[in-house]
């Protein structure tokens, strides 16, 4: 009799052992380390198109499981980092080119347009000129995303600053 019930506790013992595995993994999903895989050329040569990155989510604070932002946030990007967010509900990585009070200058020559920011040049079109050219400086709590392939990428210049909340991650294998 007293074997039997060794045999139902170690049963007991081992699918509550599953159970909290099962709870740890979902739980380090959600709020410490994902993967995500890559579709498009936009952070090339950086992160190429189907590669796998992980993702940092507790970088710069603690994401919200229910919606696309921070619930606490004890960190910024820094200018350089490669960050993920959501744009129109996909999840998008590039590169965090400037933070808040980085002076941005837009300038043009001969129907050539770029910004320059932080010793960079990046290109424009002239549709992204001109949405961009009076303003000089990163807004506070925004970053300006932009992909490393950036003559291909849709990114700040196209749909704006990226508010800080709105970062989640930080992709810890991609290095430009």
């Amino acid at each position: 009799m007293e074997e039997i019930n060794k045999n139902n506790g170690s049963k007991t013992n081992f699918f509550l052992c599953v159970l909290l595995g099962i709870a740890i993994a979902l739980a380090a999903k959600a709020f410490v380390l994902d993967f995500y895989r890559v579709s498009g050329q936009s952070m090339e040569p950086a992160i190429k198109d189907g590669t796998f990155i992980a993702a940092n989510k507790l970088a710069y604070g603690l994401q919200n499981p229910f919606k696309a932002e921070l619930l606490f946030n004890w960190n910024e990007p820094k200018a350089g980092e490669t960050v993920l967010y959501m744009y129109q509900n996909y999840w998008v990585v590039k590169r965090c080119v400037a933070i808040a009070g980085d002076k941005i200058e837009c300038a043009e020559q001969n129907d050539n347009y770029c910004l320059r920011v932080n010793g960079q040049e990046i290109p424009l079109s002239s549709i992204q000129y001109h949405k961009l050219w009076t303003t000089r400086a990163v807004p506070q709590g925004y970053i300006l995303a932009i992909g490393d392939n950036a003559q291909i990428s849709h990114d700040s210049r196209d749909y704006g600053f990226v508010p800080i909340r709105n970062v989640v991650a930080r992709a810890i294998i991609a290095k430009k």
